[in-house]
């Protein structure tokens, strides 16, 4: 069985084959979303401030797919290491009930909550319109986009990541040529927008359903077999709480450094904080591809019982992301304005941008290995440890940090932006710390398995 290569094949060559197509895929991903910001662009302005108004919700919507997701993802490839297949068929069974059950969630806040969340944020009428228009498709058809994240990651826990990566690239195609037919063509506007989307989640939803009931995959998924197992499921949504926990937050985190910049720093600040957001969202997508390249390796092998090989990923996913996240760090560092140039030409914003950008990135040489152990973490089977680390980082350090810095900083602007650093220095030392003690752990349990 190809499964079988994450046990045999040398972890090296194991981990590009495996982070290459997810980093391509992720790209896809955030590339099609930028067009279809500029087709929704060309309607209004007020049709653009609608869809980004509808970021949060949005991004709930991926932190709840993702995080379902990465949970089934670690037990499932712990249990091809296991070889109980019959439990690999199970969990993907009941990975279908967290599907449902999440686009059930998203079909009510379609049905009754959009309009009240867009009148908590503004009174304009127009961008309401524009915000129900859009927002209660996404919503009402979310069903595409649960199941592809979900099933996604199930091919990645086999190691078939290349088909992910098709998944995404048609999807991704299917919408470009949609977005302008829909908007312009049908003049449906940001309703257009909204259906080019779901239909193209639809289609990449079909094309990766129909390969896991097909004979190319050790799993099998079968209607007639499809029931509820809280000893499965329950692991599953503590596995992923932290990734859950990681990308639900990001809307908080935005709304308290925005909040403050502006109150120290006024637009050019805010503006500032958009542009090192977009930088660094484009920046990481290789640390991530690569974390969840060697996830399933990891977790196969530790289901296998194989010690060496579980500490040789480990110790690859540490090295590669070190060396990733020092380069970054590096490059930021020296030039600054050519990365802030992408997103502004002006000239004042330029300036400010690149001096925000070094002080918000001071600490992220370190970052790689907060990725590798919180990454391992999952992939061991240590969702208290991994919950822990992503709580930490985000609301026990970083959110009281972007208030309390500006009143010990004279430069207090700039004091906002060092609460990043301050923050990612503080999580990475305490993660280091409790990760030596937990995989030693970890390890010392696959001993004595085999003895």
């Amino acid at each position: 069985m190809k499964e079988n290569k994450m046990g045999t094949m040398p972890i090296d060559k194991l981990i590009v084959s495996m982070s290459l197509p997810i980093m391509i895929s992720m790209l896809v991903q955030a590339l099609y979303n930028i067009v279809d910001s500029i087709f929704v662009a060309k309607i209004s302005e007020d049709a653009l401030t609608a869809v980004s108004m509808a970021f949060p919700i949005q991004n709930l919507m991926i932190a709840v797919g993702a995080g379902t997701a990465v949970g089934v993802n670690a037990l499932l490839a712990r249990s091809l290491g296991e070889k109980d297949f019959d439990r690999v068929n199970r969990i993907a069974e009941n990975a279908v009930f967290l599907v449902v059950l999440s686009y059930a969630a998203f079909l009510l806040i379609g049905l009754f909550l959009v309009e009240p969340f867009y009148r908590s944020q503004t009174d304009i009428e127009s961008i309401i319109t524009y915000g129900k228009d859009y927002m209660v498709v996404v919503c009402c058809f979310s069903f595409g986009i649960f199941t592809q994240l979900m099933f996604e990651r199930m091919l990645q826990a086999t190691g078939k990541t290349v088909y992910t990566m098709f998944t995404q690239g048609v999807g991704a195609i299917i919408n470009i040529i949609l977005d302008p037919i829909f908007i312009f063509g049908l003049n449906m506007g940001v309703r257009g927008a909204a259906l080019a989307t779901v239909i193209s989640q639809g289609v990449s939803c079909a094309w990766v359903v129909s390969f896991l009931m097909g004979k190319k995959t050790s799993l099998r998924l079968k209607a007639q077999n499809m029931r509820i197992d809280m000893k499965l499921l329950a692991p599953c949504i503590a596995l992923g709480l932290s990734a859950f926990i990681m990308q639900s937050t990001e809307s908080i985190i935005s709304v308290c450094f925005n909040s403050s910049l502006l109150k120290y720093g006024g637009d050019i600040a805010v503006g500032a904080m958009t542009i090192l957001t977009s930088v660094m969202q484009f920046a990481m997508l290789p640390l991530q591809g690569i974390a969840q390249g060697a996830q399933p390796i990891s977790s196969y092998n530790f289901g296998a019982g194989n010690r060496e090989r579980v500490s040789r990923t480990f110790r690859l996913l540490l090295r590669s992301s070190l060396v990733y996240s020092f380069g970054l760090w590096a490059l930021v560092q020296l030039f600054p304005g050519a990365f802030a140039g992408l997103f502004t030409n002006d000239a004042a914003l330029l300036a400010f941008t690149a001096k925000a950008l070094r002080v918000y990135c001071g600490a992220l040489c370190l970052f790689g290995a907060q990725i590798a152990c919180q990454m391992t973490f999952v992939s061991t089977g240590n969702a208290v440890c991994s919950i822990i680390v992503a709580i930490l980082r985000k609301f026990v350090l970083l959110i009281p940090l972007i208030y309390l810095m500006p009143r010990l900083m004279a430069d207090q602007t700039m004091a906002v932006y060092t609460a990043e650093p301050i923050a990612d220095g503080i999580a990475v030392l305490c993660t280091v710390m409790i990760f030596a003690v937990q995989f030693k752990k970890a390890l010392h349990r696959l001993d004595e398995a085999r003895t």
